[in-house]
């Protein structure tokens, strides 16, 4: 762990084995930390706010040190992508593409540090001058998630950082390592001590701490629904600002006039893209009726040509679940939509091929013949496993879309402009792809609408999450008021 610009063990003592979910061989040894460990560093990061320079210096010198933050991931990349396969088991190509992506994350936050110069406001009142600033919040407890370790990690320090917050980031215990590795990065940078803080451990211990410590002014949490739940519950002690992005329930609608094998292609990449353990995966496809059944036929001997296997192999098109614990949450859903009347097409069970019997792997899975009031269609199950639904109409298919708690992301998929504008409009979420799914970048805000979340990272927005709005007004000619006179 670092505290305080000190490596540390926890204060207990404890250790975790972190495994790779490939194989389930152990590739380290983290400390486990607890909610001990949290105060020291939640202390460390008060002092730097506090008494510190960080949240003082000029917005282009902190711009510059997160700037150079991104530099060092880019020197780093191929180390970086490596241990994010052992810890994930995810493809070593697309660990690679989310270094270069966390790259330019740390580059537009940066970048964006000593843009802000603040607004003037055309005040009412004579002889006076009214301008708005921006301030840093403060120590900012910051919780994120398995299946981007790295990429979530970057979307919650470039920007905490670069506004002049401090702060202290707990991830997730199964998956630390390129959290890890990235402070070490930021202290090559040159973050003076305090200002980023690491602790290690469970949610329940290390994490809880950050939401229901008085001394944090905001947390940030990306996870579960339940577990965000429970933070805002924490966070109401001292009513500190809360972000919280809590994943989805994300529709695919592909009309008649899509390009069909495009809209397949893409289809398949939605759902089963990194296994599935993706928070904006599109794990619900709306199929215009006409062509149900052929675009299903499709699907099937596509997804039956997946290749499941080792992120280091070259071939390997998809990796394993995480955990044990998590493929059985996965395998629970399949059977309650086997109970639920839903039609398994394909998949459904563990791959036979005996190379892949040590690791957390499960086959890419569909299911026909959904209905919106059906679990598996209203419920995250965040595996591969993808549910088909169909309509006629354009109102219908949003009237679907829109008929679940949560509101991430949704595509649509027609050559009719007009009738992708009638979607998008209609469709209650914080992103819309049209003719493309899965697309993000720095410039562009990330968050949901519903349940998926409250606030936004990415984009000037996700800067915005990080600081406090001031009013500022200044008289400039004070004369007695007299009113008691």
């Amino acid at each position: 762990m670092y505290i305080n610009g000190e490596w540390l063990h926890a204060k207990s003592g404890e250790t975790r084995n972190i495994i790779n979910p490939y194989n389930q061989e152990v590739i380290a040894t983290a400390a486990e930390g607890n909610a001990e460990d949290t105060k020291a560093a939640i202390q460390a990061a008060r002092v730097a706010f506090d008494e510190g320079s960080w949240s003082t210096l000029p917005a282009s010198e902190r711009g510059e040190i997160v700037y150079k933050i991104g530099g060092l991931i880019q020197r780093d990349l191929e180390e970086l992508a490596e241990l994010e396969t052992l810890d994930t088991g995810k493809t070593v190509e697309e660990s690679r593409a989310d270094m270069a992506d966390i790259a330019n994350v740390f580059f537009y936050f940066g970048g964006l540090a000593d843009k802000d110069g603040g607004e003037v406001i055309a005040s009412p009142i004579p002889n006076s001058e009214s301008k708005v600033v921006r301030e840093p919040v403060g120590v900012c407890g910051q919780i994120t998630p398995w299946n981007y370790p790295l990429l979530q990690a970057a979307w919650k320090l470039a920007p905490a950082l670069a506004a002049g917050n401090t702060l202290v980031m707990k991830p997730s215990e199964i998956t630390p390592l390129t959290t890890v590795k990235v402070f070490e990065l930021i202290e090559e940078a040159g973050v003076p001590k305090g200002v980023a803080n690491l602790v290690l451990g469970a949610g329940k211990s290390a994490g809880a701490e950050l939401a229901a410590n008085l001394d944090v002014d905001l947390i940030s949490f990306t996870g579960g629904i339940e577990t965000g739940k429970t933070i805002m519950q924490a966070a109401s002690h001292n009513v500190k600002k809360v972000a919280l992005e809590l994943g989805g329930k994300n529709p695919n609608i592909v009309f008649a006039d899509a390009d069909f094998e495009t809209a397949v292609d893409q289809a398949l990449n939605a759902v089963f893209f990194h296994a599935g353990q993706v928070c904006s995966a599109g794990s619900r496809l709306l199929i215009e009726e006409s062509i149900h059944d052929e675009f299903v036929e499709a699907l099937i001997e596509r997804t039956k040509q997946i290749k499941l296997g080792n992120g280091f192999d070259e071939n390997t098109q998809s990796g394993p679940m995480i955990s044990a614990e998590h493929r059985a949450k996965v395998e629970d859903y399949v059977e309650i939509g086997k109970n639920e009347g839903a039609k398994l097409v394909v998949g459904g069970k563990r791959p036979d091929d005996p190379a892949l019997q040590n690791g957390f792997f499960y086959l890419p899975t569909i299911f026909t013949n959904c209905t919106s009031d059906m679990r598996i269609v209203q419920e995250e199950v965040f595996g591969p496993v993808l549910t088909v639904e169909t309509f006629q109409t354009k109102e219908e298919a949003v009237k679907l879309a829109n008929d679940t708690i949560y509101g991430l992301a949704g595509a649509v998929w027609t050559q009719d402009l007009s009738k992708a504008d009638f979607v998008a409009a209609r469709l209650r979420m914080g992103t819309v792809w049209i003719n493309d799914f899965h697309p993000y970048f720095a410039q562009a805000p990330w968050g949901g609408y519903k349940q998926s979340g409250i606030g936004r990272e990415l984009g000037r927005e996700g800067m915005e999450e990080y600081t406090e709005v001031k009013h500022i007004y200044r008289n400039t000619q004070p004369e007695p008021v007299q009113w008691f006179n």
